[in-house]
């Protein structure tokens, strides 16, 4: 993996190792809750992903070993600040849902809130065994709108995700992964090094039929019907440029030839 490069922001830390980010929380004090220039922050960080065509995988994690991030930070919006989200949503990611390349959570504490809902629109959650999951916005009157509502049933079923989500009741990094929306869970030390292990097992498929999946299982989700969606599969944008990628052909070149592939992403 080529060396890295670390940049420290205000709220944030970034680190470049080849085509992983690995985007770090930095607001302990408040349990890594975000406010809005923490948000604005964070979108211009998943912006830049986005458009790098040497970052093929993210990883978002939280500074610490209590929370990865504790939502929303109601004492800064209590205060009569403004605290919005920008259009890509909170954490610069939860509305962000054209975002083509795989996103790893590694949950190292807490995730409440909207904190949670960052997690769940990730596209892989690896979770420390003291990690806790909530949507307690109930009980402080307000409402996860930030698609944790949207997601959650989604992704466990409706009665499981309603008995969460009424309660406002925390589920612990076991309970979790027997619902589905955890991967793996590991001791606390292992977190960020298992979300790398994860990001290096994706990184041996084509950077481009990785996004081209992740496409059409979102296409799949947001239009259940399969008459529907199975025409139209090669249609989709992530889907051609695979399909007209210098990619497609080393594959199977790679395979005939016994060796493994040297991935150009393009």
């Amino acid at each position: 993996m080529n060396a890295s490069s670390i940049q420290e922001l205000q709220y944030c830390r970034v680190e470049h190792r080849g085509p992983i980010t690995l985007i770090t929380i930095c607001r302990q004090e408040v349990r890594n809750a975000l406010h809005r220039p923490a948000c604005l922050e964070l979108e211009e960080v998943f912006d830049r992903f986005a458009a790098d065509p040497s970052a093929w995988v993210a990883i978002i994690t939280g500074e610490g070993d209590k929370a990865f991030c504790a939502g929303n930070d109601l004492k800064f919006q209590a205060a009569g600040n403004d605290n919005t989200w920008p259009p890509s949503g909170f954490g610069g990611l939860t509305a962000r849902h054209q975002l083509e390349k795989p996103v790893i959570a590694a949950v190292n504490g807490v995730a409440l809130g909207g904190g949670f809902e960052i997690a769940l629109a990730c596209d892989l959650i690896i979770a420390a065994e003291h990690a806790e999951f909530a949507l307690p916005e109930p009980q402080v009157g307000l409402a996860a709108v930030c698609g944790g509502l949207l997601r959650l049933p989604q992704q466990i079923g409706l009665k499981q995700a309603m008995g969460i989500i009424l309660t406002s009741r925390r589920v612990g990094a076991t309970e979790a992964k027997s619902l589905g929306f955890v991967n793996e869970v590991v001791p606390k030390d292992q977190v960020l090094p298992v979300a790398i292990r994860w990001a290096q097992e994706i990184l041996k498929g084509s950077p481009l039929a990785i996004r081209a999946s992740k496409a059409l299982v979102n296409a799949g989700l947001w239009d259940p019907e399969i008459d529907r969606t199975y025409p139209k599969q090669k249609q989709l944008p992530t889907v051609a440029a695979l399909y007209s990628s210098a990619d497609r052909i080393e594959g199977p070149k790679a395979f005939a030839e016994k060796r493994k592939p040297v991935w150009q992403g393009k």
